[in-house]
């Protein structure tokens, strides 16, 4: 009887175990995102004339990403992918995304409306950001890492990486790790890849 009663008693444990250990996972695969640093503050003006500040994404998860209209080469290919992100989560006020245009002179308020028309842009969350150039390139190369220029010898212009960053509802940058432990920090916008593991993880921050 005895014998009996320890197998049962094995296979509740174990059946309850199998069930469990998912849940567990999905409660601390948030926390295994690496902290990159925090977003510092901003102000900008975004396509409708509103003043968008860091502020603004406060309890969001929000994507950043450094882009200008006539970008020749991979903007068009970011943002189509960045649309796909959009509407995945399409109708969540807490997902939000931030492109800020490294030409202002060219990108105006009307400008960034009429391209995020052409790209299907339409969350109310997502703010195609210009105003003083000095301070988009400070925000870009000091804040995020991430380079920007001004290079004549190139077709466009200027230059920038294809890479988005991920930014928590606290204002930190986030990123998932390596096989390594090791931070990704940027998320390839230009790869399907990238953007897949970018969907996930915003879930995993929500």
């Amino acid at each position: 009887m005895k014998n009996y009663s320890y197998i049962g008693i094995s296979f509740i444990i174990l059946i309850f175990g199998i069930w469990a250990v998912p849940k567990i996972v999905d409660t601390i695969s948030g926390s295994e995102l690496a902290e990159i640093g925090i977003v510092p503050p901003f102000s900008f003006a975004n396509q409708d004339g509103e003043t968008i500040t860091n502020k603004t994404y406060k309890g969001k998860v929000y994507i950043v990403e450094f882009f200008f209209t006539n970008c020749p080469s991979i903007c068009p290919v970011m943002n189509r992918n960045m649309v796909k992100i959009q509407n995945k989560y399409f109708g969540n006020p807490k997902v939000g995304f931030a492109s800020f245009t490294i030409d202002p002179a060219t990108d105006t308020q009307e400008v960034l409306k009429q391209y995020a028309e052409k790209y299907k842009i339409s969350s109310p969350n997502w703010h195609l950001l210009t105003g003083e150039k000095e301070k988009i390139y400070e925000l870009a190369n000091s804040g995020f890492n991430l380079y920007v220029g001004e290079n004549e010898e190139i077709e466009g212009g200027f230059e920038h990486s294809g890479f988005f960053a991920l930014i928590d509802q606290e204002g930190n940058i986030r990123s998932r790790l390596d096989e390594n432990k090791n931070p990704v920090i940027y998320y390839d916008g230009l790869e399907d890849k990238g953007i897949q593991m970018l969907i996930e993880d915003i879930k995993k921050l929500l």
